[in-house]
């Protein structure tokens, strides 16, 4: 990164990048925790040759730190799956509950957008369906940073919100519903065996806004898996190549997470009886009344500031779930 001709290529150069964050999110840990060790260490050798009293207060706020530092390395040793350190793509489905539910989808990638933007991560905005009433029906979005599947994965499956829907004249309490997908993005073909003569590939005209080169040529790309027939497109780049390439690894994604859940109790009970994206399969309720809060079924966890929780702080909740995956 220190020679001169570094930005030359942007592409090349914003993988290096990417690179030096992920070696980080290893590193930075460790040193931090090494260093609040050492610090105890040194005020331990201070007490032992003076007063103890003079560095009680300042140990004491020392062993603090060191207990977050410690915690902080033992969550990024618990990302150590294989593809933990990948980029993700998040896709996020309105259910059951009308209007409310697309709403509710909106509120979803709003929480997620404001997570990213808190760690520094660039999000792409790779597909979005809005419904005209209000609210999104899918989107989905491409998560970069360091170990972003391995945090996002935490947030797969159904998600429940409980409120008095401003979409109803009469006041009255809704429940709607929202189902979450995370995948990782596998950058080089080949890791993920796809058969491109099972694929079918379409492409036609992007829609909504985008500007006249957008609208006026067939850049966007829909590709259907027919064995499977999972279906995926992209149409947030210009280039019809550029969307091909995202399509393709979306699709690489897609089946290696129906492979996962085909190896995988949890998320074959968690994606066993999809065909409605409703009651029964929940993992995450965010309640707004009659009282506020937000709990993960899986590990009990809650929280009661809900709106916090929407705001983007679920770190909480992602490192809970870790917690109880990494101790079974």
């Amino acid at each position: 990164m220190s020679q001169g001709s570094f930005w030359d290529d942007q592409e090349a150069a914003q993988k290096v990048i990417a690179q030096m964050k992920q070696a980080r999110a290893v590193t930075d840990p460790i040193d931090e925790a090494a260093e609040a060790l050492e610090d105890i260490s040194m005020l331990v050798e201070l007490g032992a040759e003076g007063e103890v009293e003079d560095v009680a207060e300042d140990l004491a706020e020392a062993l603090q730190v060191a207990e977050e530092k410690l915690d902080a390395l033992e969550f990024q040793v618990m990302l150590g799956g294989e593809n933990d350190n990948r980029n993700a793509f998040l896709s996020i489905q309105a259910g059951a509950g009308g209007v409310d539910a697309t709403d509710f989808a909106e509120m979803l990638m709003r929480m997620y957008l404001r997570w990213a933007e808190e760690h520094e991560f660039e999000v792409a905005e790779i597909e979005l369906l809005t419904n005209d009433e209000g609210g999104i029906r899918h989107t989905t979005l491409l998560f970069r940073g360091p170990y972003a599947y391995g945090k996002l994965k935490a947030e797969r499956g159904v998600h429940r919100l409980v409120r008095i829907s401003p979409y109803d004249a009469q006041g009255r309490r809704h429940t709607s519903f929202a189902a979450v997908e995370v995948m990782p993005e596998f950058e080089d073909e080949g890791e993920i065996d796809l058969d491109m003569s099972e694929v079918r590939v379409d492409t036609y005209r992007a829609g909504g806004a985008g500007g006249q080169h957008v609208n006026k040529t067939d850049s966007a790309v829909r590709m259907t898996h027919l064995p499977t027939g999972i279906v995926v497109q992209c149409q947030n780049e210009r280039s019809q190549h550029k969307n091909r390439g995202i399509a393709q690894r979306m699709l690489a994604a897609k089946l290696f997470e129906l492979r996962e859940r085909e190896r995988d109790d949890e998320l074959k009970s968690m994606y066993g009886n999809q065909g409605e994206i409703a009651w029964g399969s929940q993992i995450r309720s965010y309640v707004l009344h009659p009282y506020q809060m937000v709990k993960d079924h899986r590990t009990n966890f809650e929280v009661g500031n809900a709106q916090s929780v929407l705001d983007g702080n679920i770190d909480s909740f992602i490192e809970e779930y870790l917690r109880s995956r990494a101790s079974r």
